[in-house]
């Protein structure tokens, strides 16, 4: 039995064993299940509104009560899936329609049980956390719960060096927006703001990595000396870059070294040995990949 499927993706054809598939979307409904839990538990009976298509979903459902808050997500949805089949391909268009139907049914479903007794503010604060842990979730599989998130994946295209949280939080403020009014509460509004914010936070963290590197530069006469105990001491490559200075007009060359935050103190120590008149500056990089780093994902 052959136990590769052919998947379609993106125009092109992707060889994948059943149990990647398989794992996909056990990640996918995991991440799925805590959307809706944040959802339901922590969001909608506070009235938070977290913007997108969850957050019309909600504002609808507050007009109209009669409306069942998942339902309601899953056919704002479709029209969405229609614009996204060319666009963004096949698999993507089936991971994120299970995803969807997943996060959608059990919005209802959790919608049965009651809701966590706490402060509208901590809701907000929990609420996004989760939110946002389980839409990073579903992320890292090339998927979505629909919504926002497709248009973001949208604008990724022409917005390629924007991450995928801030996508979301332009469109979202919107949604938000509309949410103080239909409340007729500022407090609405600002809970929103403060559960959107953490929602991206996370997002970000689990798609980029919580650790933020960080990128070294070096200008000093000892390169050479400085080079070899890089790569001996912290395991690190090192780049040089040629420059010049602006007062004395004289040639340097520049020490370019990305490395971890735990390696900060060691690269500052081996300066200093070689040369302690050395110039260093140290910058944060949000995201490196490559070898002894991060991994390229294509669909990230």
């Amino acid at each position: 039995m052959d136990n590769f499927l052919h998947i379609w993706y993106n125009g092109h054809i992707m060889r994948k064993t059943f149990f990647h598939i398989m794992l996909d979307l056990l990640v996918i409904s995991l991440g799925s299940t805590v959307f809706a839990l944040s959802v339901a538990l922590l969001l909608d009976p506070y009235g938070i509104v977290p913007g997108g298509v969850t957050g019309i979903a909600m504002l609808l459902c507050e007009l109209f009560p009669v409306l069942p808050l998942g339902l309601t997500v899953l056919v704002i949805n479709i029209p969405l899936f229609l614009l996204s089949w060319r666009l963004l391909g096949h698999r993507f268009l089936l991971y994120t329609g299970f995803g969807t139907l997943v996060s959608s049914l059990l919005i209802d479903a959790f919608a049965n049980v009651p809701p966590i007794k706490t402060e509208p503010l901590l809701a907000g604060v929990f609420g996004g956390l989760l939110m946002g842990a389980g839409l990073g979730l579903v992320f890292t599989k090339g998927a979505t719960t629909g919504g926002s998130d497709i248009i973001a994946r949208l604008l990724k295209f022409p917005f390629p060096h924007i991450q995928i949280g801030r996508l979301m939080l332009a469109f979202d403020g919107f949604v938000v927006i509309a949410a103080g009014f239909v409340f007729g509460s500022v407090n609405h509004m600002l809970y929103a703001v403060i559960t959107l914010y953490i929602c991206m936070q996370a997002i970000d963290g689990i798609l980029y990595g919580l650790n933020i590197e960080r990128m070294a530069f070096i200008i000093s006469d000892r390169i050479p000396d400085i080079v070899e105990k890089i790569s001996e001491r912290l395991g690190r490559g090192a780049t040089l870059l040629h420059g010049e200075g602006a007062y004395s007009g004289a040639e340097r060359r520049i020490i370019l070294c990305a490395i971890k935050r735990q390696q900060i103190m060691d690269l500052k120590n081996l300066v200093k040995e070689s040369d302690p008149k050395a110039f260093v500056i140290l910058t944060e990089a949000h995201e490196v990949l490559g070898e002894g780093f991060g991994d390229y994902e294509k669909h990230i």
